[in-house]
């Protein structure tokens, strides 16, 4: 009973409701209980982001006044904060003591998911395009998996995929924007509840509290309604917005 209780109080708290209390009275940090939930519950294998330069104590209201400076040394780092750095990629983990060790440590840092393997994978696409994509879907009827937002992009998670299943999908379109990315083997996105510089992760549309590892659409259901979306965005689905 114990260990279920955890599990909802860690869900309670990324979901955006009261952050569960620690035995000393304070507030655990919500990126460490969100870490725990992906990591040890539903085997999710995760790893802190770069973070951003203002990613001290107060750190998000310097995001809000404009300083959004990734904590990497590239300068012109097109997504701040939002990707590995140190550690790198292939330091994702589902072990618990690490991931305590890492937010405990860093309990600012975003919430990196090292997709493909035998974890999701994702598609993601501008959040104008997204928005359009999801009532598409739901027009259709279709049943959806969790869906991450920030200010600037949509990511819906998916089954797992392999390269080869993917190219073959993707062959038999006509056009593919360029706009939309696929998170496979090898890649990566962020998870709420972070913060980067394009402003706040949150979910769109949020897993189900409970033990089990959320459910996952393949990306055949999908791919359609997100290549029509975004190739009817306003600049034809040639702009990345990261």
């Amino acid at each position: 009973m114990r260990e279920i209780l955890g599990r909802r109080r860690r869900l309670l708290s990324w979901l955006g409701l009261p952050a569960a209390k620690t035995p000393k009275g304070g507030k655990r940090p919500a990126q460490l209980g969100a870490a725990l939930t992906y990591a040890t519950d539903w085997q999710w294998p995760v790893l802190p982001g770069a973070g951003l330069r203002s990613g001290r104590p107060g750190g998000a209201a310097a995001l809000l006044r404009g300083r959004r400076d990734c904590a990497c040394p590239d300068p012109e780092c097109v997504v701040p904060g939002a990707h590995p750095f140190d550690p790198g990629l292939l330091a994702a983990t589902t072990d618990e003591r690490m991931v305590r060790w890492w937010w405990s440590n860093r309990p600012g840092a975003p919430i990196i998911l090292a997709t493909g393997g035998h974890a999701p994978c994702a598609v993601s696409l501008p959040a104008e395009a997204g928005a359009r994509a999801l009532a598409d879907l739901d027009a259709m009827g279709m049943r959806l998996g969790p869906v991450v937002a920030t200010p600037t992009r949509w990511s819906l998670l998916v089954a797992p995929y392999s390269l080869e299943r993917l190219g073959e999908l993707l062959y038999a379109k006509d056009w593919v924007p360029s706009s939309l990315r696929f998170h496979g083997e090898g890649g990566y996105i962020l998870l709420p509840p972070s913060v980067a510089g394009t402003g706040q992760a949150y979910w769109e549309r949020a897993p189900l509290p409970g033990s089990a590892s959320p459910w996952l659409p393949d990306v055949e259901a999908v791919v359609d309604a997100l290549v029509e979306a975004s190739t009817s965005a306003p600049d034809g689905g040639s702009r990345l917005a990261y």
